[in-house]
C-alpha cells in the first residue's frame, strides 16, 4: 500500500515485482484439451469393440477386434486420460506461479512460487538485497533455445527468475536483466 508521502513513481523506484506464469499458459490448456479429446476417443472406441456398440457415431465397432486392438486402444485411452488429469491439475494449482519481488524500502528480495499440494507448496525464498552479487543471463540457442535470469546469490546456488516453458525474446530478457541490474546495482553477467 501507498502511504500518503509516496508516489506511484516513488514506489516503482523502491520496488519491482514481476510476475511468473507458470502452468496457466495456453499451451498447457491446449495440450490437456486435445490429450482428453483423444484419450476419451481411443477408451471409447476399445470399449466399443468390447461391448459391440457404437459408442461413437464415426467409429464402426465391427472393423475393431477387442483382442489385441481394442484392448490396445483402451490402454492408450486410459494412458491419455491420466496424462490429461495431470496437465489440468498442474493448470488448477498453478504450479510454477509466482512472482519476483525486489524491495529496496525493506531491503529484501522474495521469490514466491507455488508447487504441488502438500507440505511444501509453497517456495518462499527471501534474501537480503546487500547478499545480491549479481544478474547473470545464460544465452543457449539452437533447437531448443535457453534464455534464463538467474540471481547471484552470496554462498548460494543461482536462483533462475525467468519463467520456465516459453523461452523470452532476446530483447525482453536484455530488457529485464539489464533493468533488474540497475535496479539492484549489481553487475550484469552474461554466459553463452
Amino acid at each position: 500500500m501507498i502511504n500518503s508521502y509516496e508516489t506511484k513513481d516513488q514506489q516503482y523506484e523502491l520496488i519491482r515485482r514481476y510476475s511468473v506464469t507458470g502452468s496457466r499458459r495456453f499451451s498447457n490448456y491446449w495440450w490437456a484439451s486435445v490429450i482428453f479429446l483423444g484419450s476419451s476417443g481411443f477408451l471409447l472406441t476399445g470399449i466399443s469393440s468390447y461391448l459391440s456398440l457404437n459408442l461413437l457415431p464415426f467409429i464402426h465397432f465391427e472393423n475393431i477386434i477387442f483382442f489385441p486392438q481394442g484392448l490396445v486402444m483402451c490402454f492408450y485411452g486410459i494412458l491419455g486420460l491420466l496424462f490429461s488429469i495431470y496437465l489440468w491439475l498442474t493448470v488448477f494449482w498453478s504450479v510454477g506461479g509466482g512472482f519476483n519481488e525486489f524491495n529496496k524500502k525493506n531491503g529484501t528480495v522474495r521469490i514466491f512460487r507455488w508447487g504441488f499440494p502438500g507440505k511444501n507448496r509453497r517456495i518462499d525464498l527471501s534474501y537480503n538485497i546487500k547478499d545480491i552479487e549479481s544478474i547473470k543471463v545464460e544465452l543457449k540457442e539452437g533447437l531448443n533455445p535457453k534464455r534464463t535470469i538467474y540471481l547471484c546469490v552470496k554462498g548460494k546456488r543461482d536462483i533462475p527468475i525467468t519463467r520456465i516453458g516459453q523461452p523470452m525474446t532476446l530483447e525482453e530478457i536484455e530488457k529485464q536483466a539489464a533493468e533488474l541490474a540497475k535496479f539492484l546495482q549489481v553487475s550484469l553477467v552474461l554466459v553463452d
